[in-house]
C-alpha cells in the first residue's frame, strides 16, 4: 500500500501531523508493506526567495492578530508538538518561500533519502536556531549533507532553478485535483484521503480500512475538524 502526504516545510501542523502518522504506522501490523511518499505543497508559492520575515510578523498580518495573540497561538503549538516528542522553538522564528527545499526533496527521492532530509529540514525550520531561508543556499546543502545525501550534487542542484521545478508544479496540481486545499493531506493507496494533523487513532483507523481496498477516494473526517495549513495561512490554535 501507499501513502502520499502533502505537506510544507513551513507548515507546522505538518510537522506535527507527520509524527501522529509515524505513530499509527509503527503499530500497523502491514507496516513493512506500506511505501510513503512525501509531496510537494507550498503555502506560499508567490513569496519571492529573498522575502523573509519573522513568523509572529506573518501571522499577525495573515490573521489581522496582535503579535502577542500570534505567540500565545505560537506557545499552544509548542505544546502540541511537545506531546509528540518534537521539538519547537515558540520565539524567533521566521518564514519564507520553500520552493527550493521542495525541489530538493524530489533530488533526495531519487536518492533514497526524501524522508531523511523532510526530517532534517522540519527540525532546521521549527527547531533549530539557525534559519533555513535566510542564510542561502549553503544552509540547505548542509542540511543535505548530514541528511546522507552528496554535498556538491545538492548544490548542483539548487544552483538551477529547473532542477525538478517540474517535479514539484506536478505534484501541487495533483493536490489540487484530489481537492487538497490545505496541508497536511494524506492519501491512502488512492482509496482514502485524511486532511490536517489528526490524532494516531484516525490514521490507524485509515491504515486499517485502506488495507486491501480500490476505491475512489473517500474523505474520512476526524472526530473534529483538525488543525491544517492553507493558502491563507495555518490554523492559529487558541489557549
Amino acid at each position: 500500500m501507499r501513502v502520499e502526504i502533502w505537506s510544507d516545510i513551513a507548515c507546522p501542523w505538518c510537522y506535527v501531523g507527520k509524527a501522529r502518522f509515524e505513530k499509527a504506522l509503527a503499530a500497523f501490523p502491514h507496516r513493512d508493506q506500506v511505501e510513503v511518499v512525501h509531496r510537494s505543497f507550498e503555502l506560499d508559492p508567490h513569496r519571492a526567495k529573498d522575502d523573509v520575515q519573522p513568523v509572529l510578523t506573518m501571522l499577525a498580518r495573515k490573521y489581522g492578530m496582535s503579535e502577542l495573540q500570534a505567540q500565545a497561538g505560537e506557545e499552544n503549538l509548542g505544546r502540541q508538538a511537545a506531546a509528540e516528542g518534537l521539538a519547537y522553538r515558540t520565539r524567533d522564528r521566521d518564514h519564507g518561500n520553500t520552493f527550493d527545499m521542495h525541489r530538493l526533496l524530489h533530488f533526495a527521492k531519487e536518492q533514497g533519502r526524501q524522508s531523511e532530509l523532510l526530517d532534517a529540514l522540519y527540525r532546521a525550520n521549527f527547531a533549530e536556531e539557525r534559519s533555513v531561508f535566510s542564510e542561502g543556499d549553503e544552509r540547505l546543502v548542509e542540511l543535505a549533507a548530514a541528511a546522507g545525501l552528496d554535498a556538491d550534487a545538492a548544490r548542483k542542484v539548487l544552483a538551477d532553478p529547473d532542477a525538478y521545478a517540474d517535479e514539484v508544479r506536478a505534484d501541487e496540481r495533483e493536490a489540487a485535483q484530489l481537492g487538497a486545499t490545505g496541508v497536511p493531506f494524506f492519501v491512502l493507496d488512492r482509496t482514502y484521503g485524511v486532511s490536517g494533523a489528526q490524532p494516531a487513532e484516525v490514521f490507524t483507523q485509515a491504515l486499517t480500512q485502506a488495507w486491501g481496498e480500490r476505491s475512489p477516494l473517500k474523505q474520512l473526517a476526524g472526530p473534529v475538524d483538525a488543525e491544517a495549513c492553507g493558502p491563507d495561512g495555518c490554523a492559529v490554535p487558541q489557549g
